[in-house]
């Protein structure tokens, strides 16, 4: 039983952890959800203000928590929800800033792979490149849950990134020409995470921003607004 468990990181004090869990960045993110959607929602983290709740959706028992910024932080609450809470299905949902023509803003992606410039793969001394994939039971029912709700949505690849200010202003033309769809920091830490502990993973993404066309969404948009995202992930539940 994970309740009598913790980390230096997530202390529940006796709150149950299900095996199904969003991770959002944003720990108000978090909290937003749990208030919104979940019901009998029980607080089992605080810790540095990652906050974390359990209730039910639908009459299925789910999680959501904070993982805060860049592949360092989520890799190491989902390490620590996968190999000491006994998660076994974790979904990303976050914003990215999109860098092919044909996206907009809100429109979702899903991260069937996960490029990535971070060296967080080399850990594990494999023998050539992996590839940074997503659980495909997840993924396929995230694209029909926003297919049946008629969501514009897109499946492929995308730049996790240790970068947010790149010095090589030209970094994301060369990603944009191998087809990457849009730009985030944490996927692939949570794909490789996953794929090394053998459980399922998925991100979902938001478009917050168009950065080749320098359109964006506001801190408070990203916060609460991005519903449709939330509620394709609770689906998966």
């Amino acid at each position: 039983m994970n309740e009598m468990k913790e980390t230096p990181h997530i202390k529940p004090n006796g709150a149950e952890i299900a095996e199904t869990i969003l991770l959002p960045g944003d720990p108000l993110r978090a909290k937003f959800i749990a208030e919104t959607y979940l019901e009998n929602a029980q607080q089992f983290n605080s810790v540095r203000n990652m906050f974390g709740y359990t209730g039910t959706y639908k009459g299925k028992k789910i999680s959501v928590m904070g993982t805060g910024m860049g592949m360092p932080s989520m890799s190491l609450y989902s390490w620590e929800l996968i190999h000491i809470f006994g998660v076994k299905n974790l979904i990303r949902i976050g914003t990215c800033g999109a860098i092919q023509d044909h996206m907009n803003l809100y429109d979702l992606v899903l991260a069937m792979g996960a490029s990535t410039d971070s060296r967080y793969v080399h850990q594990y001394n494999l023998p050539g490149e992996f590839a940074n994939i997503a659980s495909f039971e997840l993924l396929d029912k995230a694209k029909k849950a926003a297919d049946q709700k008629g969501l514009p949505v897109h499946v492929g690849n995308i730049l996790t990134s240790d970068i947010f200010y790149n010095a090589d202003p030209t970094a994301l033309e060369k990603w944009q020409k191998m087809g990457i769809l849009s730009v985030e920091m944490e996927t692939a830490g949570l794909y490789l995470n996953a794929a090394y502990a053998g459980v399922n993973a998925l991100t979902i993404l938001t478009v917050s921003d168009h950065i080749l066309r320098r359109e964006q969404t506001t801190p408070e948009e990203r916060q609460t607004a991005f519903t449709n995202m939330m509620e394709v992930a609770l689906e998966l539940a």
